[in-house]
């Protein structure tokens, strides 16, 4: 199938309501960090791209889009790759963002933030040393406006949509060539419903 859209927003920029917008617009199915969790067999496939060894028809296999990690700590190599895919950049306040990741995926004792246990090469594959400052504001603020402005200087404009979360349907639709829905525009994945989720699901083995 190939992606045709390419998601190089961080996390917790409403990439879980874009998944469900893109699956709505047709071009999904949309890759999301939660598919990894619902299919574990792919986490040696993420482990080989974090060493230089990317088999990205294997992991987006199925796939018409992707957003949110591991996919977008790989958006310059995907935008490479799939060079008719468009780029989608999701952003957010980034005092909003940090406050969001330390509620949820990036909070203390988090998978994210574990030192050790079975999912550790997994994070550390696509994460690298940003691991180590994770609960650092002033690092991670400077690092959440230093990736979009990169996305911005390699992305042509006409394939780049820096979209701003809860901005609605109009704009989306108008890049990626598709009717607006008439359903509204999905709004997933808060932090309340994060940590409920979270607090259901098995511990990895």
């Amino acid at each position: 199938m190939g992606l045709k859209v390419i998601g190089s927003g961080l996390g917790r920029t409403g990439t879980k309501s874009m998944q469900t917008a893109l699956n709505m617009l047709g071009v999904g199915p949309t890759h999301h960090m939660v598919e990894v969790f619902a299919h574990p067999e792919s986490i040696p496939l993420w482990v080989a791209a974090g060493q230089g060894r990317p088999d990205w028809d294997t992991i987006f296999d199925g796939y018409g889009a992707m957003v949110d990690y591991p996919g977008a700590a790989y958006w310059r190599e995907l935008a490479a790759y799939y060079p008719d895919a468009k780029v989608l950049h999701t952003v957010r306040d980034p005092d909003k963002w940090f406050d969001s990741t330390q509620a949820t995926i990036f909070a203390p004792g988090s998978a994210a933030d574990a030192q050790e246990g079975p999912m550790v090469p997994f994070f550390e594959s696509f994460m690298g040393d940003l691991r180590h400052h994770l609960h650092d504001r002033a690092y991670m603020t400077d690092y959440f406006l230093r990736h979009t402005e990169a996305v911005k200087a390699a992305i042509p404009p006409e394939r780049l949509l820096v979209f701003e979360v809860g901005e609605g349907w109009e704009r989306l639709c108008r890049f990626l060539g598709v009717p607006v829905p008439a359903e509204p525009y999905p709004s997933e994945n808060s932090t309340a419903e994060f940590q409920a989720r979270l607090a259901t699901m098995p511990p990895p083995s």
